[in-house]
């Protein structure tokens, strides 16, 4: 990009009130910059010119004709020195950011525990309390009960668990995990996770464990090295998004402090990115080749590790209000409808039907935006019609921000 024309990155765009004003909030989903950046909203008509195909002339002579005032070149600079400094800008800087994030990534042991200490507690004492208490009802589905004898109809071979923030949502993690610990002796887990920040590939793995601050989760070296040789496309070509992508991260602190040091175990964490593609070209996922060949070599090197192996999708579903774009917040009749709605979905889940449920997405256009379209899909497939069971189903409160999500148990 030129400096002379000024090319805003794809950036999440939010509106937010802070002490009686209106603004815009800027923030990176593929964790570029850490920055979160509030924009008056009357930069707005500045910052939505950032396409890199007008010059700041361009914008300038564009901005005084609508407003009928001179608008000065140095307070369009003013702003795209901003926005490049924190790393919103397509520019050479950022280029350079980029280069330096990305190398870190490579270079690094394992893949870091990115979202600790923010998201979650770094402390491993305080993250262990945390999770603690959302066992405990009412909220939580209470204690883990002692490890006893199970019958093959009784033990668990998937969970679909929430992604969202441990502060909105702990307790709901707790009503899939808990399952996990009770009734699943696996010793691999293949974990799905939905890719936020978007991805060019279907799928993405990474050899990298995926630390903690209870310890690593650690990667299984051997069922990727078979998954890789068995997979029709490179399932590395996109593994820096597991740099960031916290839908993963926390299922492997979930399983660090189920089983922490009383129990070894593997992941194999699998990013997934194909199903709003497929709609988005009027397609189903199934009929993609990339797709079916992928999910095929995940069941077939399950069944050939001579392991038990058990399936995790980390998936949310709704995303509705004014900070996903839509046109009010949401009253308490709106919510009881997407709960209706998403429960109406949650059925095709729990009768193992990867193609009902994506068919139930898709029926309005996905219009609220379910976010673990693919990772729940993967993990139907993979169970091949195996039914489930919805453990609980939660909403967050705030009407301009709901993200729902489901603890669903597949015995």
């Amino acid at each position: 990009m030129s400096d002379d024309y000024p090319k805003l990155r794809a950036v999440e765009a939010f509106p937010v009130e802070h002490e009686g004003r209106r603004f815009v909030g800027l923030r990176d989903p593929a964790g570029y910059t850490a920055s979160v950046l509030l924009l008056p909203v009357e930069a707005i008509e500045v910052v939505s010119r950032f396409d890199g195909q007008h010059s700041v002339r361009d914008i300038q002579a564009m901005l005084t004709r609508r407003t009928g005032e001179l608008v000065y070149r140095d307070t369009i600079d003013r702003v795209i020195e901003m926005l490049d400094e924190h790393g919103f800008l397509d520019s050479a800087r950022f280029a350079e950011r980029k280069r330096g994030v990305e190398q870190e990534f490579h270079d690094a042991a394992c893949r870091l525990a990115a979202h600790a200490g923010g998201a979650y507690p770094g402390d491993p004492d305080a993250l262990r309390a945390a999770f603690d208490r959302f066992f405990e009802p009412p909220a939580g589905p209470g204690a883990i009960a002692s490890s006893s004898a199970l019958t093959p109809g009784e033990i668990l071979e998937a969970v679909v668990a929430p992604h969202i923030d441990f502060h909105r949502g702990g307790p709901a993690y707790a009503w899939a995990y808990r399952d996990v610990a009770e009734r699943c002796p696996a010793d691999v887990f293949v974990v799905f996770g939905s890719c936020h920040a978007g991805m060019p590939d279907a799928f993405a793995i990474t050899r990298k464990d995926y630390d903690t601050p209870l310890g690593p989760a650690p990667v299984d070296q051997d069922f990727v090295e078979h998954l890789v040789a068995r997979s029709p496309i490179d399932l590395f070509a996109s593994e820096l998004a597991h740099r960031s992508e916290h839908s993963i991260e926390f299922q492997a602190v979930c399983l660090r402090y189920l089983f922490d040091d009383r129990r070894p175990f593997t992941i194999v964490p699998i990013l997934a990115s194909f199903a709003h593609e497929a709609m988005l070209h009027g397609s189903v996922p199934e009929h993609d080749s990339r797709v079916l060949g992928v999910l095929d070599a995940v069941v077939e090197t399950a069944s050939a590790c001579g392991r038990r192996v058990a399936f995790v999708a980390g998936a949310d579903l709704a995303h509705v209000g004014p900070r996903f774009g839509d046109p009010r917040p949401l009253t308490p009749a709106d919510m009881a409808q997407v709960a209706d709605e998403d429960r109406e979905m949650l059925r095709a889940v729990e009768e193992g039907d990867p193609k009902a449920f994506f068919a139930s997405v898709a029926a309005d256009g996905d219009r609220r935006r379910i976010c673990g379209l693919s990772p729940i899909w993967s993990v139907l497939y993979a169970l091949g019609g195996r039914r489930g069971t919805v453990r609980h189903y939660g909403q967050t409160p705030d009407p301009s921000c709901v993200v729902t999500f489901a603890s669903v148990v597949f015995p």
